[in-house]
């Protein structure tokens, strides 16, 4: 639908409708055009201070202060998500301005007409943290380094993916939101319930909106982790009405937090909600258990709690994990859905065919869903992973890109073994793995092998044979070695009796 009037005008019904809309999460109608108001981009150059605190607690406070000199966001990153970039082959080249080991880093930026400016500004802010004893370090990130910066900080999820084993950071109530002057009482009193149930939080991202994504460890694959999953939220939710907060501050409530609307909302709130929904979709057919008669939280996961996980015998080796924790380190993030305009390598085949299924994420799927759900005594023996494994090229751009250090390559090439255990290498896959020692093979009949292969009939015919695309071209063989070329070259260094180093370049 397109809304012809302008939906921006505050007290106008396509202002409410819009709204509406936007707050059903697809449970009430099936959008296929939209008109977006967009802001400009500040002009004004800025820079990042990233303020290191000994404690959450002083970059709490400290957030207040640094909110008091107005900046244009207020960022946090905690411990747990700064220890998870120093492994990173990406991010640790990303952690240029920390010093020490922070238990936290705020990232305040402030802008100015010229760098004069902000320095006199950020240096007001110093003083005014330093006086109230917050902060021990204050680097101010300029130009070009500012994305380095921002890249650490978008990475904090995906990154939270990498905590080896079953235990990790869940999203049960990573989106409360409450007044940002309440936000040191209330991660205190969040943590309190946490440690009562002898559990930690990861703590990153808005700070200066009140938000921050909190996900305690838990182990979904056990029945004490799934029941404690529920625990929490519900704890939490009472908490978070207590502070007269929102449960749903950034994300939405979809299925996760459903079930607990009526709680928040009260309960004649959520009877109007479910007259909407009856009113405009009466046979459920738009996104259904969403919002309105939400099943429980803890039901539709993707672990099956008290699973036994399958021994899987791999070539590989998975340092403190098996093949299948390696592929669930995916969370879903979708940074391999990158096209050439975004900038960096990962994910080429999905950037030429532009389909879901040929994405580093669809991959790291499928694998979790056969090593988990197969009945065969091979695991790796499904056509459905070959057809999604197909395309992928173990480029490794996913091992250095992906947040979660999904390395696909390396599970193409267990995924592989596997695969040909049952079905044997074939021709082609043998021809090229052992292309060195079938060009020394022919290399004694090189004139002829290069009329076969180079002539268009008989070429087409190899490469059929072989199963090579008919465009392209078969390398020819030179009728010289590179040993009996050398043999042949004079030597002007063969009477020095200094030894020198020879590098040689292949390209």
């Amino acid at each position: 639908m397109l809304l012809e009037t302008d939906p921006f005008t505050a007290g106008t019904e396509p202002f409410n409708f819009c709204k509406l809309i936007c707050g059903s999460e697809g449970t009430l109608a099936f959008i296929t055009e939209i008109k977006l108001h967009v802001n400009p981009l500040p002009i004004n150059p800025s820079g990042l201070l990233c303020v290191h605190f000994h404690s959450l607690e002083d970059a709490l406070k400290g957030n207040l202060i640094i909110l008091k000199h107005r900046p244009l966001v207020s960022e946090l990153m905690d411990h747990y998500i700064l220890e998870c970039t120093k492994n990173n082959l990406e991010q640790s080249k990303n952690r240029f301005f920390v010093d020490g080991e922070p238990a936290a880093i705020l990232i305040a930026e402030y802008d100015g007409k010229d760098q004069e400016e902000i320095l006199a500004r950020v240096k007001l802010v110093e003083e005014d943290l330093l006086a109230h004893g917050l902060g021990y370090h204050f680097p101010l990130v300029l130009g070009e380094d500012k994305k380095k910066v921002w890249n650490l900080r978008k990475a904090g999820l995906g990154l939270l993916s990498n905590v080896p084993g079953d235990d990790k950071p869940v999203a049960v109530i990573e989106d409360t939101a409450v007044d940002v002057e309440d936000l040191p009482s209330y991660i205190n009193d969040f943590n309190q319930i946490l440690k009562k149930y002898n559990l930690y939080a990861v703590h990153y991202a808005h700070a200066a909106t009140g938000e921050l994504h909190l996900r305690p460890i838990i182990n979904l694959k056990t029945e004490e982790g799934n029941k404690l999953f529920r625990e929490i939220a519900t704890e939490i939710a009472h908490l978070v009405k207590k502070y007269r907060g929102s449960l749903s501050g950034e994300h939405g409530d979809g299925r996760l937090r459903g079930e607990f609307i009526p709680l928040m909302i009260g309960d004649h709130n959520y009877k109007l909600l479910k007259d909407i929904k009856n009113t405009w979709d009466p046979q459920g057919i738009f996104n259904p258990g969403k919002i309105v008669d939400t099943p429980g939280m803890n039901t539709f996961l993707r672990y099956e709690p008290g699973q036994k996980e399958r021994q899987i015998k791999t070539v590989f080796r998975y340092p403190n994990q098996t093949v299948l924790q390696h592929a669930e380190q995916c969370n879903g993030s979708g940074d391999c859905r990158k096209t050439h305009l975004s900038g960096g390598t990962m994910c080429p085949s999905y950037m030429a065919t532009k389909n879901e299924k040929d994405t580093t994420r669809a991959r790291a799927n499928i694998l979790r869903e056969m090593l988990t759900h197969s009945d065969k005594a091979n695991p790796f023996d499904h056509e459905e992973i070959k057809e999604v494994m197909d395309l992928c090229l173990s480029c490794k751009a996913c091992k250095s890109e992906c947040p979660s250090s999904v390395d696909m390559a390396k599970l193409k090439a267990e995924f592989l073994q596997g695969y040909y255990d049952s079905h044997g290498v074939p021709f082609r896959s043998r021809m090229i793995g052992h292309v060195d020692s079938m060009t020394e093979l022919m290399q004694p009949i090189a004139g002829l092998y290069n009329l076969v292969v180079g002539n268009k009939f008989t070429g087409d015919i190899v490469k059929n044979i072989l199963g090579f695309a008919p465009n392209r071209n078969i390398p020819k063989i030179s009728s010289t070695t590179l040993r009996k070329w050398f043999q042949q070259k004079d030597k002007p260094f063969s009477g020095n009796k200094n030894r020198c180093k020879v590098s040689l370049f292949f390209l």
